[in-house]
């Protein structure tokens, strides 16, 4: 407890590369929940030993072959109702799956405890530079209170900058 300014966490974690599971990378973390107000985020500061492993070719790969298709992807339900990620729609998960990070840092208190439980549904937006632009929604499982929570977001991504989202309502209002 730090008086007048919140509750600070020390962590120390192991994070498993969804890219190459036999390979645990070590992390430690600092988490600080501001006292009273719900509308500023944890700040959050993490130290990662080690590596994980590069991205960048598989990254360059579901680019382009997003870039190549002639009609916008659009896809609901992933994974399906036995837990199913068709492999082409794996690229698709881990990008809601970071997206729901942000979701999830900028909404979280002490006292919740979200998941991502589903894309919903995810449609390409067709633009003009070099972004690639996905609309999604989002069902993020708070487990505290058992709620599934449909969310809005729009994210942009490209190989080396990163997902940004730039558009995120939540469930009553725009967040």
């Amino acid at each position: 407890d730090i008086d007048d300014v919140g509750h600070k966490y020390y962590l120390e974690l192991e994070l498993e590369d969804v890219l190459d599971k036999d390979r645990p990378v070590t992390c430690t973390a600092e988490v600080l929940y501001p006292l009273g107000s719900k509308a500023s985020a944890a700040d959050v500061q993490v130290t990662v030993q080690g590596e994980l492993r590069s991205t960048e070719e598989a990254d360059k790969e579901f680019y382009d072959r997003i870039r190549s298709l002639e009609k916008e992807l659009v896809a609901e339900n992933i994974p399906d109702s036995h837990g199913k990620v068709p492999p082409e729609l794996e690229p698709i998960h881990l990008l809601a799956w970071a997206a729901s990070g942000y979701v999830i840092w900028q909404n979280s208190t002490e006292n919740t405890h979200f998941h991502l439980a589903q894309v919903q549904h995810v449609k390409q937006v067709k633009r003009s530079d070099e972004d690639l632009q996905f609309d999604f929604v989002l069902l993020l499982h708070e487990m505290v209170s058992q709620e599934v929570l449909p969310w809005e977001l729009s994210v942009l991504w490209q190989p080396g900058r990163g997902a940004r989202v730039c558009r995120c309502q939540g469930p009553g209002a725009g967040s």
